[in-house]
């Protein structure tokens, strides 16, 4: 799993952090521990920011 971007300071697709936290749920086969909190508390939120840029972007398009 990668929280980070790939390239720094460019943000990751709602897709890419949707596989990062399906992963994470995989391997703690749906139950996550104390532990593995942060790290899905950080993807949640990187995912939430990814979806807005996208309905920002999409939002964008129907305009023009």
């Amino acid at each position: 799993m990668s929280t980070s971007p790939p390239f720094p300071g460019v943000p990751r697709p709602a897709e890419a952090v949707n596989a990062d936290i399906r992963a994470l749920m995989q391997r703690a086969g749906g139950v996550l521990r104390a532990e593995d909190r942060p790290a899905y508390q950080l993807l949640v939120d990187e995912w939430n920011a990814a979806m807005a840029r996208k309905r920002a972007l999409g939002d964008m398009a129907t305009a023009a």
